[in-house]
């Protein structure tokens, strides 16, 4: 039995205490308006995202993610935000973000009932920057900002 403990603590040493890796999308529609969730958990809002999968690429995830809580597909990729590591960017676990920006289509509707409580589309000159969830609002400031990086 501790041979089981030792390969069991090694494991958990060596690939459990490992940062997530997660991919937010900052989705922006046709008519240009920024889509966000609103959370079932803490009431904030946030930008569509979640962890990577698996065999998973960032475009698939985001892809993924966003369908899953918006109902929104991504037309296309438009570039990389940021890749986001403060171990206190997330509450729950040690996520490294990884943010794109997409434009969208679709119409966005509420799929993920667990997660996301509502999908709206904001105009950029209408963000509710001070009710949002993680880091999400350095990521949005970024984008418009135009400021692209690492942080």
């Amino acid at each position: 039995m501790s041979g089981f403990w030792r390969v069991l603590g090694f494991f958990l040493e060596r690939f459990w205490r490992r940062p997530f890796v997660a991919v937010s999308v900052i989705a922006l529609t046709a008519s240009d308006h920024l889509i966000l969730v609103q959370r079932c958990d803490t009431g904030q809002w946030s930008l569509p995202g979640g962890m990577m999968d698996w065999g998973e690429t960032i475009l698939e995830t985001g892809a993924r993610e966003l369908a899953e809580e918006t109902g929104l597909r991504l037309q296309s990729f438009e570039g990389l935000v940021g890749v986001y590591s403060d171990p206190k960017r997330d509450p729950r676990v040690h996520a490294v973000c990884i943010a794109i920006a997409a434009r969208v289509d679709g119409e966005p509707q509420v799929l993920d009932v667990k997660e996301v409580r509502a999908v709206q589309a904001f105009p950029l000159s209408d963000l509710p920057l001070a009710d949002l969830a993680h880091d999400h609002a350095q990521q949005l400031e970024d984008y418009l900002n135009g400021h692209l990086g690492l942080t």
